[in-house]
This record gives C-alpha cells, structure tokens and sequence, in this order.
C-alpha cells in the first residue's frame, strides 16, 4: 500500500461520521422547504443555507478524494461514477451503501454473520433514506401540478413504497417530468437494492454450509448420529 492509498483511507476513515451528518443535515433542510410551504422566509433561507453548506462539504470531500488519488479527472471520474451522480443529486447519498456491499464481496471468503448482518441493516436503512428523499422529490414536483394525483406527501409516501417494493398499484401516478424521472431511478433502486439484501443472505448461508461440510468427518453423512 502506499503512501496516497494510506491517506485515502485516513482521509475517508475520518469524514465518514461528519459526512453522514452532512447528508441528514441536508436531507432534513430539503424536507423543511418542501414541506413546511408556510415557513416564514427567513428560516427558510436557513434552511437553503444548511443546504449549501453541506454540498459544499460533499464538493470538498470530492475534490480532495480526487487529488489523493494520482488520477486525471476523467479517470477518477470512469472509477467513481457513482460518487459523481451523488455529488451532483445530494438526496442519492444514501446510495453509497453500494459501496459497502462491495466490499463485503471482496471478502467472500470470510463468513461473518456480523458482516453480512451489517449490510442488510444498511440496505434497510437505505431503503428507508432513498424512499423518503424520493417521496419528497416527487412531492416538491408533483404539488399543485396540472392533473396531479400526487396531492399530499402522504399520498407521496405511499407511491414510494409501491414504486420501491415494484408492486405498482397504479392508484396514484406522477404526472410530472421530473416525477416520472424520479420513478425510474426509484424502481432501479428498488431492484439493486433488494438484490443486495439478498444477495448477502445467500452468499452468508453458502458459507455456513461450505464450512459444515469441511468440519465433517469423512464418510459422515448430514444428520447421521
């Protein structure tokens, strides 16, 4: 390992807690202007500020991330194209959860229940994440809109946990652009993210089973005494 992978990880060991705070810092400004409409102006220029700041943190965190790591901008760029998309759509932070299944998977030969444990309650909580910053995206487009049958977050959220679970009910729709849009990358989402969940349960359940087998006493068959 050298010297700049040794500061990489430095650098990302220690903006990991003040990114995460960040990202609910900006994720709680967004819903106070989405949802509070009849906020007096000045807290919602404090909201609008809070977050600002915090994407320029997620610039900051960018650029630095580059500059460690030897690479031309276009390289850098072919190498992380998921950090790319969150850092120019903040509310898909919570996506980097790819990140840790991914490394979970270069771990395949370890079988750590903790481990695979982990990424699951990520996933949920990413679930969680991603379907209220979607609700609230389809929300701030579809208020108000010609036709709309998206009238309340409520109805909203409802239409998120459809369009994550690919159930699609159909009973309210969006009828905006950007609400359609956002449909889309909420059913992707949907789809990764469910295969990650069970993704790590089978791979974990494989292992399990891998090591009985070796444990095993030749000649030995499952359940003989």
């Amino acid at each position: 390992m050298n010297d700049r992978q040794r500061q990489r990880e430095r650098w990302e060991r220690r903006t990991e807690t003040p990114l995460a705070v960040a990202s609910l810092a900006y994720l709680a400004g967004y819903a106070v202007r989405v949802l509070a409409r009849d906020l007096p102006p000045g807290w919602r220029d404090v909201c609008l500020a809070v977050v600002l700041a915090a994407w320029a943190l997620f610039a900051v965190d960018y650029a630095v991330r580059l500059r460690l790591s030897g690479l031309g901008p276009l390289r850098f760029l072919r190498g992380h194209v998921l950090d790319t998309v969150v850092l120019v759509l903040p509310l898909l932070r919570p996506l980097r959860m790819v990140s840790v299944y991914d490394r979970v998977q270069r771990r395949r030969d370890r079988a750590r229940l903790t481990l695979y444990a982990r990424v699951m309650a990520y996933a949920g909580l990413t679930v969680a994440l991603l379907g209220f910053a979607g609700a609230l995206t389809v929300y701030h487009f579809e208020y108000g809109a010609p036709g709309a049958t998206i009238r309340t977050f409520g109805d909203s959220v409802w239409w998120t946990c459809a369009t994550l679970a690919t159930v699609g009910y159909g009973d309210v729709t969006p009828v905006t652009p950007m609400g359609r849009v956002t449909a889309v990358g909420l059913m992707a989402c949907g789809l990764a993210l469910l295969g990650a969940v069970t993704g790590s349960f089978s791979s974990w359940l494989i292992q399990v089973f891998t090591r009985e087998d070796e444990k095993r006493p030749p000649g030995n068959p499952p359940g003989a005494s």
